[in-house]
């Protein structure tokens, strides 16, 4: 036999080398309609073990880990086969989006995410494919779980409650304090007068007076010499009368007049820290709208727009008047065009821009949107406090993430016991 022949028969017959058979790869576990390969079992229980030598955490039994490695895979297979069934994909540009948001999370480059998987002995080609079924797992579980979890407004409302009383118990507040005194057995006369030097002191503050000079020229307090600074307190550690009032009061709020055995107090919340408290700035404003058709040009539309805003700045025409004739927005037209108090990030972004540069009265002019030409007027601004719906929703979260955890582990248990499984010796 020539030397190319030989090499040509041990190139594609290296079997013919060995007299051993060598087992490249076995289905270890049948699963429904698909199988887990030895290969994959092994590959897992590597996995783990890498990870538990890099965080230096001891392991059971080979025999345990294998175990846990397989029910994993099994679990892993029957959401892959439901996910196929329901037509669920994951594309290789959403893929590779994903791996570099990983890697960003990470503060690294997807580069050096490759670097160090290899470093690590794992195949890129494995990470990714691995990433890929977490996506797709990850989507079958919210299709079929999120159905299954109910949160009624009660419980949100109870752990609301639950949530601001241990905000409240961790809470502190660096109070203001002014003490109007009066004698220790004042007559009627004593204390309508301390009353009304109380009102006073409060109307002076509330027109922008400075409080710790008031402080120290009128209070009667210990801390009047420190411009009434009370220091940093926790709720539980403050006079009763002072805890009951400061609850749900915000940074630089005065509080009072508040009778007293002393006399009348004026309080003002100078900071606080431990409560969450959330602001957005909060815009009233009204628009007209109108809509391209097929009659009316995009041209047309925005002259008219122009028209309306030259009438209205020259007193010609009302903005109420033109929104109830001509604006295409039905739920604002019947209200003069008015759309109420909103977060500004409510709307689309074209709308939401041309808010923020208006003045208070000031018309925009006519701009274009997904939802066709506007002009709008912002009719005033303010300081809206969302902290309640804020931790609303915050409640909401937590109860769901709860509930949705209990209910996948149900969802998987029903559908293994449901499931054909032979695992193969």
């Amino acid at each position: 036999m020539k030397l190319n022949a030989v090499l040509c028969f041990l190139l594609f017959f290296p079997a013919a080398v060995s007299s051993q058979p060598q087992e490249l790869d076995r289905v270890a576990v049948i699963v429904d309609q698909g199988v887990v390969l030895e290969s994959e079992i092994q590959e897992l229980v590597e996995s783990v073990k890498r990870n538990a030598v890099a965080s230096g955490q001891d392991l059971p039994s080979d025999q345990a880990v294998r175990t846990q490695a397989t029910e994993r895979l099994i679990l892993t297979s029957l959401q892959m086969q439901m996910a196929e069934r329901m037509g669920i994909q994951v594309s290789d540009p959403q893929l590779e989006q994903t791996i570099a948001s990983i890697a960003e999370s990470e503060g690294a480059t997807v580069e050096q995410l490759r670097a160090s998987l290899a470093a690590e002995g794992v195949s890129y080609d494995s990470y990714r494919e691995e990433v890929r079924r977490e996506l797709i797992t990850g989507e079958v579980r919210r299709a079929n779980v999120r159905r299954r979890v109910y949160i009624t407004p009660q419980e949100v409302e109870s752990l609301v409650r639950l949530m601001q009383q241990q905000g409240l118990e961790q809470a502190e507040y660096r109070l203001g304090h002014i003490l109007i005194g009066f004698p220790p057995e004042p007559t009627e006369e004593d204390i309508e007068s301390a009353r009304d030097r109380a009102d006073k002191v409060l109307e002076l503050l509330n027109n922008g007076s400075d409080f710790a000079k008031i402080a120290i020229a009128s209070s009667s307090g210990a801390k009047a010499l420190e411009g009434g600074d009370m220091g940093w307190m926790n709720i539980n550690a403050m006079p009763t009368l002072f805890a009951e009032a400061v609850q749900d009061k915000k940074t630089g709020e005065l509080i009072g007049p508040i009778r007293s055995g002393a006399g009348f107090h004026i309080l003002k919340v100078m900071d606080l820290k431990g409560i969450e408290q959330v602001e957005i700035v909060e815009v009233n404003s009204r628009h007209i709208l109108i809509k391209p058709t097929v009659i009316l040009s995009e041209e047309r539309a925005k002259k008219m727009l122009e028209e309306f805003r030259q009438q209205i700045l020259a007193g010609e025409a009302d903005f109420a008047e033109l929104a109830k004739e001509h604006s295409a927005d039905p739920g604002s037209a019947l209200k003069g065009g008015e759309l109420g108090w909103s977060d500004p990030s409510a709307y689309v972004p074209a709308f939401k821009e041309a808010l923020e540069n208006l003045e208070k009265d000031q018309i925009s002019q006519p701009f274009r949107s997904s939802h066709g030409w506007h002009i709008v007027q912002l009719l005033d601004r303010r300081i809206g406090d969302v902290t309640d719906k804020v931790q609303e929703e915050k409640a909401y979260r937590l109860l769901f993430n709860r509930k949705f955890a209990e209910e996948t582990d149900d969802w998987l248990r029903e559908m293994r016991d449901s499931a054909y499984i032979e695992v193969l010796e």
